[in-house]
């Protein structure tokens, strides 16, 4: 085995300050996080839109799971393939690609005369969405200072909530306005073109990622491109920093991608904990509330409209916790954040379970009381679990395997969400929100004892001593606080 030596360590790097550099900054992530608008608009449409797109098209339980399903399968793919291609195209060229195919995939479900077609364009729409949730996060965390990282990727995670509850505001008043008319989902979906557009003119203006310009040996531009987002003398010690980190994975590894990866048994480490995290975010079940939350109210108790309108809550609440999440991102370390989330929304699932056994149907505070638990799962989720995990993502990976290291974890958590997605109406109408809450919390536990024996602290360190960390393997090396031992 090569006997790999440490890089020399990190000379402290000069303060952030502010000015210009750092309005333009906030600019750029603003235009980068259209992606995330459009991966919560296109996610969440669907929770209003399936009801009156059920009668029209005359869907069954099972193909009204595969409308749902087929945008995440496509997401599956897209977040692959959108790792492979920022990797090799770039992260700005990519994310331009993913704003036209969100809108081509617009203009195909809206027009749509069949299932067939519904279910073509969906997947288009989950290629966009599934490149977005991969590359979107790499962009944020390469442009970010680590002093910030955690606050600004995390605003890709807020923008998704935002779409998300704009997409539950929309449905309830199309639904409310238009009713149960023809085509009224034609017009739930059709609002998805507004943000594509807003994404590609933007992105036109967005430069590429430093940090993917000096891994191409281009350091120049990449130096040109952190002076328009840092100080003078910010941008020329990181862009050293840089360098000196690309020379030590030059000396450790002399290819890219899958041959890296499988060459370096820490690579393939913090892959399958990378994998393991998504698949864990997903079993809680947060996407089957956005995406079925007004069945899951009508099993409650409530009335179709009153569920389309007792909807919002939750999308209300999830802002709300992303919001409290990104003050906290700089604040708390990951591991913990990530163990308090799981806590809460275990406990979540369990009280759901409870409620639906204590307060049989017909009980009028049965529907109050589980939307309150849903309420309470879904601020859980948002505060402590959805940002930090997709921050944690967006840090974990060394620059060679970053998106592609991404794009494999990514896969693995739209796979479980797609699989969710097809089967949860299934699951729903044969175990009730009993059965189908006291599974969610089974598996939050299992995802728990994860969490504490594997997944590293990434806090407080810069992209580069992250990945010298988990070449080497030191960054495995925590004690239960998430700190280093050595």
């Amino acid at each position: 085995m090569v006997d790999i030596k440490p890089a020399a360590p990190t000379v402290a790097l000069p303060p952030i300050g502010t000015g210009p550099h750092r309005r333009r900054l906030g600019l750029l992530a603003l235009v980068a996080t259209f992606g995330g608008l459009l991966f919560g608009y296109d996610t969440g449409v669907i929770n209003g839109a399936l009801l009156p797109m059920k009668q029209e098209l005359g869907l069954t339980n099972f193909t009204e799971g595969v409308v749902t399903s087929s945008l995440l399968f496509g997401a599956a793919i897209g977040a692959m393939l959108g790792g492979r291609i920022a990797d090799g195209w770039g992260r700005r060229k990519t994310i331009l690609v993913l704003a036209v195919t969100f809108f081509v995939g617009t203009l195909a479900c809206v027009f749509a005369p069949t299932f067939g077609v519904i279910v073509v364009g969906r997947v288009l729409l989950g290629l966009a969405v599934g490149g977005a949730s991969t590359v979107v996060p790499v962009f944020l965390a390469e442009l970010a200072p680590y002093e910030i990282r955690g606050s600004l990727s995390g605003r890709n995670e807020l923008m998704i909530v935002i779409g998300q509850l704009a997409a539950f505001l929309v449905n309830a008043l199309i639904g409310n306005l238009w009713g149960e008319g023809h085509g009224v989902w034609r017009v739930m979906l059709a609002v998805c073109a507004l943000p594509a557009i807003a994404l590609f003119v933007g992105m036109l203006r967005v430069p590429e990622s430093p940090r993917w310009l000096a891994s191409k040996g281009r350091n120049a531009e990449a130096l040109d491109v952190l002076r328009q987002i840092r100080s003078d003398e910010r941008a020329e010690a990181e862009i050293e920093d840089i360098k000196r980190s690309n020379e030590f994975e030059a000396q450790v590894q002399q290819e890219s991608g899958w041959r890296t990866l499988i060459g370096n048994k820490w690579l393939i480490r913090i892959v399958l904990i990378g994998a393991g995290l998504g698949v864990a975010q997903q079993l809680t079940g947060i996407n089957s509330i956005m995406y079925y939350g007004q069945t899951v109210l009508i099993e409650s108790g409530f009335q179709a409209s009153a569920a389309l309108i007792a909807n919002i809550a939750p999308g209300v609440i999830a802002v709300i916790g992303g919001v409290i999440a990104i003050m906290n991102m700089e604040r708390i370390n990951r591991r913990t954040t990530l163990i308090i989330g799981f806590s809460l929304t275990t406990l979540c699932h369990f009280l759901i379970g409870i409620a639906s056994v204590a307060l049989p149907d017909g009980n009028p505070a049965r529907p109050w009381v589980i939307l309150f638990l849903v309420v309470a799962f879904v601020g859980s989720m948002q505060t402590f679990l959805n940002i930090a995990v997709w921050v944690v993502l967006s840090e974990i990976f060394p620059t060679q395997i970053r998106a592609l290291g991404m794009g494999i974890s990514v896969f693995c958590l739209w796979i479980a969400n797609a699989f969710l997605g097809l089967y949860f109406p299934t699951i729903v109408a044969a175990t009730g929100i009993t059965g189908t809450f006291f599974g969610f919390g089974i598996v939050g536990l299992l995802a728990l004892l994860f969490i504490w024996k594997f997944v590293p602290e990434s806090r407080g360190r810069t992209l580069e001593e992250v990945e010298e960390g988990v070449t080497t393997g030191n960054i495995f090396t925590v004690d239960k606080t998430g700190r280093r031992t050595h």
